[in-house]
């Protein structure tokens, strides 16, 4: 499906900046549309317990399923440190369980471009029960 990809991006760009990373400095947005029709934006917030950290793509689903959401339709991905910027195995692993009848779309931005793909070219075997 195709969506707002550029308002996606935005929302991400926009969490980005309140992104709390004084360990790493490697700020990052992201930005989650449910089936509802509503984003939910979500920023990286580190811990000095780094594995309290959490990321940004996980901050924004939390709160799209703390707000009653259950199926995600896709989720922008942004930093100001690199091109590209891609969800780790954990966060590959959330978007899963709340993968809907309809793939997750993975929008992610390279020199001004949006690239979007699907869930399965980064997670083909995803766990779920």
């Amino acid at each position: 499906m195709k969506y707002d990809y550029k308002l996606l991006m935005d929302n991400a760009k926009e969490a980005a900046k309140t992104s709390y990373s004084p360990f790493s400095k490697f700020a990052v947005g992201a930005c989650v549309l449910a089936t509802s029709g509503k984003i939910y934006k979500g920023c990286n917030v580190e811990n000095s317990s780094f594995g309290m950290t959490i990321c940004a793509e996980r901050c924004a689903i939390f709160k799209a399923i703390s707000e009653g959401e259950r199926e995600i339709l896709a989720v922008a991905i942004y930093s100001p440190n690199t091109d590209d910027c891609n969800p780790c195995g954990a966060c590959r692993q959330v978007m899963y369980e709340f993968q809907g009848k309809n793939e997750i779309e993975i929008i992610t931005e390279s020199s001004g471009v949006l690239n979007v793909r699907k869930l399965s070219e980064y997670l083909p075997y995803g766990f779920k029960i």
